[in-house]
């Protein structure tokens, strides 16, 4: 690389960790480059960034940043996954990769400024994620509304079950 290329590596490095609400540092050693791709592919269809960087530049690009804290970490092979919206997610899928590979490692990890370790991220990825949330807040916000209409319609209903049966009693009697 000369050094124009460079220098647009670092900046685009850097916009990109200034917006990070999670940024995990990794080393992927020994992977092919299906394993590698497969693994792509997911992290991108979830919106989250993969990166294979180069130590001195990522750690130029992280000055400034709030992933600034774990750049004294970029050595030796580093993969860098960066999200921008969901903090669970990244580390759900890191988790559920690491589970046949024990060449793929968790250094370290910067979680809304956060600094955690490897167990840490583990124990993130055994949290709900965004969508489970917010689906358990909705039934939550639920539950009473329907408890509510329940009770609001039985009396109705058992009113309705006594006529029925007044009906057919009658009925019978003609």
């Amino acid at each position: 690389m000369n050094r124009t290329e460079k220098e647009q590596v670092i900046s685009e490095l850097h916009e990109k960790m200034a917006k990070a609400k999670a940024a995990i540092v990794a080393e992927p050693k020994g992977l092919n480059v299906a394993v590698v791709t497969d693994l792509r592919k997911k992290l991108r269809d979830a919106k989250i960034d993969y990166r294979i960087v180069k130590n001195t530049l990522a750690a130029r690009a992280a000055k400034g940043t709030p992933v600034e804290p774990v750049a004294d970490r970029f050595v030796g092979p580093t993969a860098l996954v960066m999200s921008y919206d969901d903090v669970v997610t990244p580390a759900k899928l890191l988790a559920d990769f690491m589970k046949d590979r024990e060449n793929f490692v968790i250094r370290t990890a910067i979680i809304e400024g956060k600094v955690i370790d490897a167990k840490g991220v583990q124990a993130l990825a055994k949290m709900p994620g965004l969508k489970e949330l917010r689906g358990q807040i909705a039934a939550m916000i639920a539950q009473p509304a329907t408890k509510l209409a329940r009770l609001v319609g039985t009396p109705g209903q058992q009113l309705a079950r006594v006529v029925g049966a007044r009906r057919e009693q009658l009925e019978k009697q003609a």
